[in-house]
């Protein structure tokens, strides 16, 4: 099985090279007709809502199809891309000949499906995250990816790791900042309690292909409630409900974990125990804290990973440091001194004997690895180019089946122990049920 644990370092240097010039693969090296003057033939599927944060990145290739479940997103998209194919079914819009990509932007109960399908089918894969909403479907997305890595460039949409804090972050941890690692502590502070499913509203507008838009999840009546962002919040409102996301786990938790995921080298948990709000069978936790126990590897010992939500809070390294007022952030605890983090700032904190950090030689300012610019379109030129992405679907794919491990805990209630290579819980049975999702008939992951 292709090795997780790469120098990262090493492939971000390389990779921030391609924003220079863009490398080009032969005329016909791609899936689907040749592109003129070497553009990508990309499929948006989702047009609007988060797929219009896609727009300008895209321009500068050839979008040939648009896909919405809203008749009135279709239509505002394609005034910006007239020359696209309209399709309301994201399973006959992949069966059309010209794609070469596909960029997801849908709920993310059809995340897994798209990415899966669009991979069968030949097709470079940009995702938003999270790549799936259980385990299972991480897992699937992930080892499709690996059995066609060779030609076919995935990323996962957390765009935050294009910011050059997360390279950083992981120069200072690995150089011996802080000394040996010894944990790793991410959180999120976001709040947006729902109390159940919401109940029948009429019937969807005629401009809306509802039923596609419930997709393989279970049946659940049409809501406007489901649609759009609560006030002043930049998520989905469908987010909170177990058929249709993951909480905050998948939302803005693959943003932040991705800072401790980047430096931390790891593959799968050994065990993972949760706790939180007393569970709802239809929506997700509010409040949550995780804990996931990651092995050895080869330049660290074994370390507890941590999540907390929605109110629960790691114990500062300091009494007057306040990591409230860090609304998503990240602290890596060594024997030598912390590193707290967000996206885009850090602070090293030095303890005990010798607390000035003159054990640590700073890197020449030459040395450092800058983060990615572009994010989309580093995927873009690796279509066209190496296959080489900073968020692949092998890096996402096991970063985001831990946070979804974690969810798994908090259900079952008890500490599990975890075995990635089969992907088996193996001391509860009735928490293995709950690693994959049931689908309505007629809808299968691996098509």
């Amino acid at each position: 099985m292709h090795s997780p644990s790469i120098d990262r370092r090493d492939f971000l240097k390389k990779a921030s090279a391609l924003t220079a010039g863009l490398l080009i693969l032969p005329s016909g090296t791609l899936k689907g007709a040749a592109a003129p003057s070497n553009k990508l033939n990309i499929a948006l599927i989702g047009a609007m809502g988060r797929g219009k944060q896609h727009h300008d990145a895209l321009k500068d290739d050839n979008i040939v199809a648009l896909c919405d479940v809203d008749q009135n997103a279709l239509a505002e998209a394609a005034r910006v891309f007239p020359q696209a194919k309209h399709y309301a079914d994201w399973r006959l819009c992949l069966e059309q000949k010209d794609i070469q990509a596909v960029v997801i932007c849908t709920p993310d109960h059809t995340h897994a499906f798209i990415a899966n399908w669009a991979m069968n089918r030949g097709l470079h894969v940009y995702c938003e995250k999270p790549i799936g909403n259980c385990v299972a479907e991480c897992r699937v997305v992930r080892e499709t990816y690996l059995k066609h890595r060779r030609k076919l460039a995935t990323q996962m949409g957390t765009q935050r790791h294009a910011f050059d804090n997360f390279p950083r972050v992981r120069e200072l941890i690995r150089d011996g900042a802080i000394g040996e690692l010894k944990e790793a502590r991410a959180w999120g502070n976001r709040q947006l309690p729902k109390p159940g499913y919401l109940p029948a509203a009429g019937d969807p507008p005629s401009t809306l292909n509802f039923d596609l838009w419930i997709g393989p999840s279970p049946w659940h009546p049409y809501n406007p409630g489901y649609f759009g962002a609560p006030p002043g919040a930049n998520c989905l409102n469908w987010n909170m409900y177990w058929d249709f996301g993951s909480g905050q786990v998948g939302d803005m938790g693959t943003h932040t974990m991705d800072l401790v995921w980047n430096a931390i080298d790891a593959t799968w948990p050994t065990s993972v125990e949760a706790n939180g709000d007393p569970f709802n069978p239809e929506v997700t936790p509010v409040k949550l804290t995780a804990t996931w126990q990651h092995p050895a590897n080869d330049w660290r010992g074994p370390i507890p990973v941590l999540w907390y939500q929605g109110g629960a809070m790691p114990t500062p390294p300091q009494p007057f440091i306040d990591l409230n007022k860090i609304g998503h952030g990240a602290m890596f605890k060594g024997d030598k001194g912390f590193i707290v983090a967000d996206f885009n700032n850090r602070v090293v904190l030095p303890y005990g004997k010798g607390s000035d950090l003159t054990y640590y030689k700073p890197r020449a300012k030459k040395d450092l690895t800058p983060g990615i610019e572009h994010f989309q379109r580093e995927w873009i030129q690796a279509c066209k180019g190496n296959l080489k992405t900073s968020c692949n679907f092998d890096y996402s794919g096991l970063m985001t089946e831990q946070l979804m491990l974690g969810l798994v805990a908090y259900r079952a209630g008890k500490k599990l122990d975890y075995d990635g290579k089969s992907g088996r819980v193996t001391n509860s049975t009735d928490a293995n049920a709950l690693l994959s999702r049931t689908y309505r008939k007629g809808w299968t992951l691996n098509g």
